[in-house]
């Protein structure tokens, strides 16, 4: 069996017995940071604040977002809050504009049209949510409620996943597993028998030597994990950074390894190779904890950095310099396992050589490597139970891939285009425009032709909503109720997601379209309570905390428990044997290499560069480009070009090129930026422009879309994920 899932039960739970500690915590922390006041039915000339949480990225940092005159002024971060310690990223501070964005969506919509032409008719809430409940009823009829499927993102995501549940669907996915973080949680749940979670149980605030590989800390605006990182720096710590690209952590660093794309895991051996033959590795951390090590350690016998370097270009002495390096500072020695990790094909086994690095060190549970998180118990809502689906989820059929243990994206797409093993009819959109998140639009198109229904719920008109039948306008998140935010972190606590303002136009919070729309579904028996405050408060009230207290802080803090094992957290790793797994039993099982594997990238065609791609510290996916004030920072992106290779082209910064994969896909013009910062035979974009959806006026064609050149991907075989990194370009002038 694989190995088990991420899992509530191994967290160390703080009870209604804690409760008195946590509201006196809270208590203490908000005369600190003084008491916040409503802003709804403020009077003229006075300012309010409000306590909520952000939702610019998955981050979720708790905000105070104050209206002055009537009109949204400022947010700021919570003084309280353990993620962002008072202080937002520049999306957070920035959503301001995502309140007061004129492209958003205003009204409900129905298609007029051909899918795909972006006509529309306004129309009233009822005759949306009318149309798409007969839609419904009618699939559910014909082919049953298991052909609709639910893409969702983040926590607004909720409620729409409790009424597709009660409708009949097992096939709920997100873009996250397959597209995002599925690689490096199963390469991990392999190793130690745990993921490493959202936000990451990375100790970078203690860690003495910090190994980033392709993780662009600074780039990603990862609230907590930034901060500490700019902290670790100033206090001295090692940082070796891997990256074909000179990016903000590499300028941090004291080694750069600008390694040659896709021979990661070349790497990662020979550095094991080094820390097993020089003995540099925690043995008594492996004795005590370790399964499989003797035949783990005969393995990497042959991975020598002189192996390594024909394969990555670092020359033998960096790899065993920097080796060294991590080893002399275990186990504050910390290899971070990254985020967006689906990169060639291989990167659940790329993750657990990533992980068995980690071991090795012996940090897991450690301070300065992976502390142990902890969260508030608080009880769900006595629902009545789902139906049981007449047919199970069609994302993997057969387990092909055996070690995904959440729903496929690109598998409801594949079983939406070839109605196998059975079909599907109907797609519900929140909060995630597929076209850019998922690789091969043409394949998504395709996907969307064949749906008899399609139902996009967005604050924006994105690319994905100009093929809906419907589109629904969500409020923005300063604007509505979500779902608490019981986080896993170092200290647990709950947060509230409340209005700040009023939505300006005929939008709708997420939580009341899925009641509606259930209530049309005649599923009202799953939604006993009328306003989500019902909902909430009996959350609260059931886990001992006070309702008033949380509506006037925005969070209430748990007591801080033991983070590390040497503070008495048991060393426990919930793998088949109970240990950290060298050897993977699991794997050679199902017939994979029980030891990563490592296998050469495809070289690209002739003259060709590899499309790489990332984020930048403004943006957030595709989502941000026409707010107003994060699009000043950032309006357009550029492709990053070695100056060699510039010169090469006849090409200076400042360009305009147009880039044309292997399958002869060309992008809208981008302007070059000609520089020593990345490697001859690759190019970098950030992601996210290129917008091509009409009703992002803003956006519109500004810059160039590297989803678009997207067009091959490489299916991890243990878990599904898509492996983006191995699209190639050339790129010419763009008046050609």
């Amino acid at each position: 069996m694989p190995a088990p899932a991420l899992s509530r039960r191994r967290f160390l739970r703080i009870s209604a017995g804690s409760i008195l500690a946590a509201q006196a915590a809270s208590r203490a922390t908000s005369a600190a940071a003084g008491a916040w006041s409503s802003a709804f039915g403020a009077k003229p000339g006075t300012t309010t604040t409000t306590p909520t949480f952000c939702d610019i990225c998955f981050w979720k940092c708790n905000a105070v977002a104050s209206v002055r005159d009537g009109a949204l002024w400022k947010i700021e971060g919570n003084p309280s809050d353990p993620l962002s310690r008072g202080r937002l990223c520049p999306r957070g501070t920035g959503g301001i504009g995502a309140h007061t964005d004129p492209d958003r969506l205003r009204t409900p919509l129905i298609r007029v049209s051909d899918r795909g032409e972006e006509k529309w008719q306004e129309v009233t809430w009822d005759e949306a949510l009318t149309y798409i409940a007969d839609k419904m009823k009618g699939i559910a009829e014909r082919h049953g409620p298991e052909a609709m499927a639910l893409f969702s993102h983040g926590l607004g995501g909720t409620f729409f996943k409790h009424t597709l549940k009660a409708y009949g669907t097992p096939n709920i996915s997100a873009p996250s597993f397959a597209q995002c973080r599925g690689p490096r949680d199963v390469g991990f749940n392999l190793t130690f028998g745990e993921g490493v979670g959202s936000p990451e149980r990375t100790d970078i605030a203690h860690t003495r030597c910090l190994t980033l590989i392709g993780s662009h800390l600074g780039e990603n605006m990862h609230n907590t994990q930034v901060q500490e990182f700019a902290e670790a720096v100033g206090a001295g710590a090692t940082v070796i950074c891997v990256d074909p690209r000179y990016s903000v952590a590499a300028s941090k660093a004291k080694y750069w390894l600008p390694i040659r794309p896709g021979t990661d895991l070349a790497l990662l051996l020979a550095w094991m190779h080094v820390i097993v033959t020089e003995k540099l590795y925690d043995a008594d951390y492996i004795a005590n904890y370790g399964y499989g090590f003797e035949q783990f350690a005969a393995y990497v016998q042959a991975f020598t950095p002189e192996w390594a370097y024909p394969e990555t270009g670092i020359e033998p002495s960096v790899i065993r310099e920097t080796a060294r390096e991590m080893a002399r500072h275990r186990p504050a020695s910390l290899v971070h396992p990254g985020r967006h990790v689906n990169w060639y094909g291989d990167d659940a086994q790329r993750s657990r050589a990533i992980a068995l690095l980690n071991a090795l060190l012996g940090n897991w549970g450690r301070k300065g490597g992976f502390w142990v998180p902890s969260f508030m118990d608080v009880p769900g809502y006595p629902y009545p139970a789902y139906p049981k689906p007449a047919r199970g989820r069609l994302d993997n059929p057969d387990e092909k891939y055996p070690f995904a243990d959440e729903a496929i994206t690109t598998g409801i797409r594949n079983a939406t285009l070839s109605d196998e093993p059975y079909p599907i009819k109907g797609w519900m959109v929140y909060a995630t425009n597929l076209l850019h998140a998922l690789p091969d639009e043409r394949a998504t198109i395709e996907a969307l032709k064949k749906l008899e229904l399609l139902v996009v719920v967005d604050v924006i008109p994105s690319e994905i909503a100009g093929w809906a039948d419907v589109v629904l306008p969500e409020s923005n998140y300063l604007e509505r109720h979500d779902d608490l935010n019981v986080e896993y972190f170092k200290q647990p606590f709950v947060a509230l997601r409340q209005p700040v303002v009023e939505s300006p136009h005929d939008q709708k919070p997420g939580w009341w379209i899925a009641r509606q729309l259930a209530l049309k579904l005649d599923l009202g028996r799953y939604y006993p309570w009328e306003h989500i405050e019902d909902y909430l408060k009996y959350r609260v009230d059931a886990a001992g905390l006070d309702w008033a207290t949380l509506k006037r802080d925005g969070l209430i803090l748990g007591p801080r428990p033991p983070i590390y094992f040497e503070e008495g957290v048991p060393a426990e790793f919930y793998t088949p044997t109970g240990k950290i797994e060298f050897y993977s039993n699991q794997l050679a099982e199902h017939g994979f290499d029980p030891i990563p594997r490592y296998t050469p990238p495809d070289p690209g065609p002739p003259g060709a560069f590899r499309l790489l791609y990332g984020r930048a510290p403004m943006h957030s996916f595709s989502r941000t480009h026409t707010n107003r004030l994060l699009a000043d920072m950032m309006r357009e992106n550029e492709v990053w070009l070695n100056a060699t290779a510039a010169r090469r082209l006849g090409l200076r910064s400042g360009d305009r090129v147009r880039l044309r994969n292997q399958d002869d896909v060309l992008s809208d013009p981008v302007l070059v930026k000609a520089t020593q910062r990345i490697r001859s035979d690759c190019v970098f974009m950030v992601h996210g422009f290129g917008h091509t959806a009409k009703g992002l006026r803003h956006a519109y064609r500004q810059g160039a879309s590297d989803a678009g050149l997207i067009t091959r991907y490489k299916t991890d075989p243990l878990m599904g994920g898509t492996g983006m990194n191995i699209n190639f370009v050339t790129l010419e002038p763009a008046e050609a």
